[in-house]
C-alpha cells in the first residue's frame, strides 16, 4: 500500500457492501469510523464479481461508477480492518482481489475530492459488466 505522507487523504469512496445502505457488518464499521460526506462517481467500469462489485478505473469519461464518499475518522486504524476485508492481505499471495488507491472522485456538486478507493485486481475478462455504474445491493 502507498500509504506514506506523500499519498494521503482522509477520504474513501464506496460502491458496494461498504456503502450506508448495505446492513454488513463492514458497512457499520465503516459508519462508526467515518461520517458521510457526500453521493460521488468515479470514472470506472463496474462489474459483478461473485455477489459483490469489482470496480477499475477507465480513462473514458462516460464511464462512472456510483458511490459514496466518507471522511474516516483515523485512516490507520480503518483502513487495518477494511484492507483484511477487501483482500489485502501480506500474509496472503499475490494479487490480492482489491488494491486500494488514490483517485479523483467526484461529488454531488462536480467537485473533485482525492480520496482511496478499492479497485478490482484480477482479470475481469469473464466478469458481467454493470454498465449503470451502480450496484444493487442483495
Amino acid at each position: 500500500m502507498k500509504d506514506n505522507k506523500q499519498n494521503t487523504s482522509k477520504y474513501l469512496f464506496v460502491y458496494g457492501t461498504l456503502m450506508q445502505q448495505s446492513k454488513h457488518e463492514m458497512a457499520l464499521f465503516l459508519n462508526a469510523h467515518s461520517k458521510f460526506i457526500d453521493h460521488g462517481y468515479c470514472h470506472a467500469k463496474l462489474f459483478e464479481v461473485d455477489g459483490y462489485p469489482g470496480a477499475v478505473l477507465s480513462a473514458n469519461k462516460k464511464h462512472r461508477v456510483y458511490g459514496q464518499i466518507y471522511e474516516l475518522d483515523n485512516t490507520e486504524t480503518v483502513f487495518k480492518v477494511l484492507d483484511i476485508y477487501e483482500g489485502i492481505n501480506p500474509l496472503l499471495p499475490e494479487p490480492f482481489l482489491y488494491k486500494r488507491e488514490l483517485i479523483p472522485v467526484f461529488t454531488s456538486e462536480n467537485t473533485a475530492v482525492i480520496s482511496w478507493m478499492y479497485l478490482y485486481n484480477l482479470p475481469t475478462t469473464n466478469l458481467q459488466y454493470i454498465p449503470s455504474g451502480k450496484y444493487r445491493l442483495p
